[in-house]
């Protein structure tokens, strides 16, 4: 047999250039709304993603690299953020961004550029027609999320509901799930009114729907914006009861919403509501893990629900990074294809907000366990069995 002998210089090298194996980082580049419309989201993304790079910021050892990028609320700036974080930063994963048109621009670059995409905003990209597409949405599918407002509107005997949400996807998703809940018994749309996000005013479209006298109002906004047709419709008088989506789950809206927002209820992740849930929810232990670290890291508590994605985000992509670095080297494509099918193989990885099984058949991994109802009563957001 034939013996191999090394200099100490040989080895010294082979020692080297193990250790640059093993410390090899895994980039992540995370785009939010820092500034713009959607801001007051964004700020809340960001938190959740200090928390979670708190939480965690390794996987078997290696060191994660974390880029942040500010959007502006312009999706035309996502696009641009997201080509630069492939091309340039040859990042390995994409987490983002604060409003829906951005996030579908962010997808449709991972989507071409072959990198996993992380969406914590509502997408609606058509899948690819060939091969699987490269990117998950972590938040519950619009339609489920206004299912089950719909149910609990039925279950208080509204039979009817105005409209009013933004002019843009996140109105259309809102809309059509209303509409898909009417066609299963739930209450009649009334109306289909429009804002942008920039508008200051919706006195021409809160009259529309106090004109056509529904029983109960479904808002599609979001955030701050989302409080201006329930301001607006109770000045005109409306007495009937305020419904909505997790989009409404923001410290602004109540703030802004004031006395006019006391009462709505709108579905929501349980983390909104983490210490009020029974010991045994699946959302309990790490929501009361996240909200620890949160507040460690942010100096506050965290209300919103939106924070709670970007942290969910980051929890299904550590476990499926695990998976990945068994089969490829962080930095190459190889990786990133591991790193999509680790996210597509990963069954039942529980997060703050719902149980996640993520196939390539849809953006979409969750069920009905995803969601609560909460109300709000004197500027909390409450827990409604």
């Amino acid at each position: 047999m034939r013996k191999l002998v090394f200099g100490a210089s040989a080895l010294a090298g082979l020692l080297l250039a193990g250790t640059a194996v093993q410390a090899q980082e895994i980039t992540v580049g995370f785009v939010t709304s820092l500034s713009g419309p959607a801001s007051s989201i964004g700020i809340n993304y960001e938190k959740g993603m200090n928390a979670a790079y708190a939480y965690k910021a390794d996987v078997g050892g290696v060191k994660i690299k974390l880029i942040k990028l500010d959007d502006g609320s312009d999706p035309s700036q996502a696009t641009k953020n997201a080509r630069k974080l492939v091309e340039q930063d040859k990042v390995d994963v994409m987490i983002g961004t604060s409003s829906a048109p951005g996030t579908n621009a962010m997808l449709t670059v991972a989507n071409e550029l072959k990198v996993p995409f992380i969406a914590v905003s509502p997408v609606s990209v058509p899948l690819p027609k060939e091969g699987h597409p490269w990117g998950i949405s972590m938040v519950q599918t619009p339609p489920l999320m206004v299912k089950v407002i719909a149910d609990r509107m039925k279950r208080e005997g509204i039979k009817s509901v105005g409209y009013i949400g933004f002019s843009d996807s996140w109105g259309d998703l809102v809309y059509n799930g209303a509409k898909a809940a009417e066609q299963n018994g739930g209450p009649a749309v009334l109306t289909n009114e429009r804002y942008a996000r920039t508008d200051t005013s919706v006195t021409a479209q809160a009259l529309k729907v106090v004109a056509a006298k529904p029983e109960g109002f479904l808002d599609g906004g979001s955030a701050t914006q989302a409080a201006l047709p329930l301001l607006e419709l109770r000045k005109l008088g409306f007495k009937g009861p305020f419904f909505g989506t997790p989009s409404l789950l923001n410290r602004d809206f109540v703030r802004i919403g004031g006395k006019a927002a006391e009462g709505t209820q709108v579905s929501a992740g349980p983390v909104v509501v983490t210490s009020q849930l029974p010991n045994d929810h699946f959302s309990k232990k790490i929501g009361t893990a996240f909200h620890e670290t949160f507040q460690k890291v942010n100096g506050g508590e965290a209300d919103d629900g939106f924070s709670g994605y970007a942290f969910d985000g980051w929890v299904v992509f550590l476990e499926a990074a695990k998976t990945a670095m068994t089969k490829a080297k962080p930095g190459t494509p190889d990786f990133r294809e591991a790193l999509m099918e680790a996210i597509y193989s990963s069954k039942d990885v529980a997060g703050v907000h719902a149980v996640y099984n993520f196939t390539p058949k849809s953006y979409y991994g969750v069920d009905e366990r995803s969601l609560v109802v909460v109300k709000l009563v004197d500027g909390k957001w409450v827990y409604q069995p």
